[in-house]
């Protein structure tokens, strides 16, 4: 998909740059694959906001995507390619063959790069390698680009799910594949997960310009105040003479480390990690 440029005929229009999404089908979902979606802007059962920044946005039916894609030996067709308000990427609406009792069996999927109406899927222990294909990461050729990679076999894609993102296959180990993620993390993950062939698509995403406040809005975002401008009652870097940088190393506004602190604490699975996302920043 490319991308629109508007002329400034307003000024909500000056500098908007969105993905072009003529392409897309211009219907509704199919109802059957979609449920209802509640908004809790931000709060808990109890009321209070646990994450700020939330509230509003437009209404939205969430989508039920296949992220197993435990249908195997079962050839599908690409009815045709939808825009997913609840994410980033396009999805695809598969059309597989017919079950016991006449009836075509549709089922959402990720859409990766490159992938048309028209076009056969199919998932399995071992596929070809074409995109939109699923199979296990054991049988996928080292090299491959891949995404919505399972963890744990038979739990459902969860990395690499995001527009335009993607997994590297860089080798095998005893029964476990070694990829390589955008964030430059290697890991192991094992033989048996299931992963679809592809980069994920619309990733011209990243390159959009909203334009305006509006538009945040629109995506259930609120504007959060800067530390800096609120009071020293408020916030860890409140208050000063003037303008000022809050003095301090950058912190939540309960006096937690932010922008960069490390915050996991997994040690069943950092054993699987071969190299550290860490250990790919410029140093000094």
């Amino acid at each position: 998909m490319a991308l629109k440029h508007y002329n400034p005929t307003s000024p909500a229009r000056r500098g908007l740059i969105l993905v072009d999404r003529s392409g897309l089908h211009k219907g509704g979902p199919v109802k059957a694959l979609t449920e209802g979606k509640r908004k809790t802007g931000g709060r808990n059962n109890k009321g209070h906001v646990t994450s700020r920044g939330i509230a509003g946005g437009h209404k939205q039916r969430y989508r039920i995507i296949d992220f197993k894609r435990r249908l195997w030996d079962v050839e599908g067709t690409v009815e045709r390619i939808e825009y997913d308000p609840n994410r980033t990427a396009f999805i695809a609406l598969v059309n597989y063959a017919a079950d016991a009792e006449g009836k075509v069996v549709q089922a959402y999927i990720i859409a990766p790069q490159r992938l048309a109406v028209g076009d056969k899927v199919i998932a399995g222990k071992k596929t070809d390698v074409k995109p939109g294909n699923a199979m296990e990461l054991g049988q996928i050729p080292v090299g491959t680009i891949v995404h919505n990679v399972e963890m744990k076999p038979g739990k459902g894609g969860q990395l690499a799910r995001s527009a335009g993102t993607y997994v590297q296959v860089v080798g095998r180990d005893k029964g476990m594949v070694m990829v390589r993620l955008n964030s430059g993390e290697q890991r192991y993950i094992h033989a048996g997960c299931m992963a679809t062939i592809g980069a994920v698509s619309n990733p011209d995403n990243g390159n959009t310009n909203l334009a305006k406040a509006g538009r945040n809005r629109w995506l259930g975002k609120r504007p959060l105040t800067r530390g800096v401008a609120k009071n020293p009652v408020d916030h860890p870097h409140g208050g000063g003479e003037g303008r000022t940088s809050g003095g301090r190393h950058p912190v939540t506004p309960w006096g937690k480390p932010t922008k960069g602190a490390r915050t996991r604490h997994n040690k069943s699975t950092d054993k699987m990690i071969i190299r550290s996302r860490h250990s790919t920043k410029r140093k000094g």
